[in-house]
């Protein structure tokens, strides 16, 4: 399997690098031939295609550090706890901050609209205050996250491209926002690279034909219709998500252009070139066009590769996974119990197995409904899985059935850890709409040499029937070894 993996990757790299090669080479030659359909349809989209694939890189990254940041139970946690240790919120985002070399990173929490920043509680949000009108715009929305351009509220002089990223709680219930800022400087020191690289002018523009951007190679006026020659272009950029022309500048001849709608920031980008300095680039655009595309060659393989074993990761758990509970399954008990054997025989440790069932759980179904007994089960999964260790295995065998595999236990031990269990239920788990504690019955069992799981189960199974007999609540232990 792995060497099958290692040749997919190996022909999938050729096949990439052959084909970004071969393109490059190709479009080298063609351009030779027709300089201006080249300028046109080719070299400048790759420009405009490589800008926009590196601002597309930082706000995919922003986007996941934003991610993380909403998903972390930390900043879940401490909204539970009622925002009482501020301290904590803001080494937080000043660790975020610092961390992911961020402009800024900032949290508003829904409860008592606080603006938290790593230099400190800035202000509180209010709808009065129209600076404030993104939160009450993110707080509406059903997507998970947007992405804006805004004075940034730590120092209102610095323009910033914001992600702000929803924070439900695990109800899914919206309790604020989170994110992080990026300088628009950022983005204008892209320009500045690709101007020294390309000899070519960049900027950007807002859909009134504003320069919102520009680098130091762009001279001419504050908007695209002051332009001479450009003007006319004006309504047909603005209204095309791209567009590729050529037009002739007063005292520069041939201008070639190529623009295209950056969605996320709502601006376009615009790239220009002089016919007069395209000779001089072709070849070194052809040397550049094959750097980069080794480059998207290796960000496709790892991005394909991540995702892959991200997708072999999830499938697995959900083969071995309680959907309801999150707990184990039945095949996840079966493959692991023979590790567990297995273990055993080699380093001559025990190996037990509890068999737990809710008292009267039937009757929790007919009086409150499923739902409510769903309820009941997740609860109780909770309260197992903090009572056992992590080498040992909680698992669904059906209903309100539950299996605890336990490694290097013998029936003792099992018994004491049944018996753990079955105080904290009680102590923590109340039957829906009532105060009165939830109990189990458990059945212990010692695993025999060379005995089966069916055979191991069936002995945990009568042990827990004894209990259940002998008046619930209670552990009763099968015998551990052979008659």
């Amino acid at each position: 399997m792995q060497r099958n993996k290692l040749l997919f990757a190996t022909a999938l790299t050729i096949l990439l690098t052959l084909g970004f090669v071969a393109t490059s080479v190709i479009g080298y030659f063609v351009a030779e031939d027709s300089l201006e359909k080249q300028i046109a349809e080719e070299t400048l989209p790759l420009t405009s295609d490589n800008i926009f694939s590196e601002i597309e890189r930082d706000l995919l990254r922003s986007i996941l550090i934003s991610s993380l940041m909403a998903h972390d139970t930390f900043v879940r946690d401490w909204l539970v706890e009622g925002e009482e240790d501020q301290e904590a919120i803001l080494r937080y985002l000043a660790e975020i901050q610092q961390k992911y070399d961020t402009t800024t990173a900032f949290f508003v929490s829904e409860a008592s609209r606080r603006y938290y920043h790593p230099d400190g509680v800035l202000r509180t949000v209010s709808r009065a205050n129209p600076a404030d009108a993104w939160y009450f715009r993110v707080r509406q929305m059903n997507e998970p996250f947007e992405i804006n351009i805004d004075h940034d509220t730590a120092e209102p002089t610095r323009l910033s491209i914001f992600v702000n990223y929803r924070v439900q709680d695990e109800a899914g219930d919206y309790i604020g926002v989170t994110g992080i800022g990026l300088a628009v400087e950022t983005v204008a020191g892209l320009i500045e690279s690709y101007q020294r690289r390309y000899g070519r002018s960049i900027y950007f523009m807002n859909r009134e034909g504003e320069i919102t951007l520009r680098g130091s190679g762009y001279d001419g006026p504050k908007s695209i219709q002051a332009q001479p020659g450009l003007a006319r272009h004006a309504t047909r950029i603005l209204t095309s998500p791209s567009t590729e022309f050529a037009y002739e500048r007063p005292g520069d001849g041939t201008i070639y252009v190529n623009t295209r709608l950056i969605p996320e920031l709502d601006w376009f980008l615009v790239v220009e070139q002089r016919e007069a300095t395209a000779n001089a680039r072709l070849l070194n655009t052809l040397i550049v066009n094959i750097l980069l595309a080794l480059g998207v060659t290796a960000l496709v393989l790892l991005t394909g590769g991540w995702t892959l074993r991200n997708y072999q990761r999830r499938l697995e758990t959900m083969a071995t996974t309680d959907r309801l509970t999150g707990a184990g399954n039945r095949e996840a008990l079966e493959v692991l119990f023979e590790q567990a054997q297995r273990l055993g025989r080699r380093h001559d440790q025990p190996v037990s197995i509890i068999n737990l069932d809710i008292d009267h759980f039937k009757g929790i179904n007919d009086r409150h409904g499923h739902q409510a007994g769903d309820r009941v089960l997740r609860e109780l999964v909770n309260t197992v899985s903090s009572q056992i260790r992590e080498v040992d295995t909680l698992c669904r065998w059906g209903g309100d059935e539950f299996l605890i595999l336990l490694q290097d236990t013998d029936a003792d031990d099992a018994r004491l850890t049944a018996e753990r269990i079955r105080e904290a239920v009680a102590r923590r788990n109340r039957l829906p709409e009532s105060e009165e504690a939830l109990t189990v019955s458990q059945g212990v069992a010692q695993c025999r040499a060379g005995e089966s799981l069916d055979s191991l189960i069936n002995r945990a199974d009568q042990a827990l029937y004894q209990a259940k007999r002998n008046g619930r609540n209670r552990v009763a232990i099968a015998e551990s070894t052979s008659p």
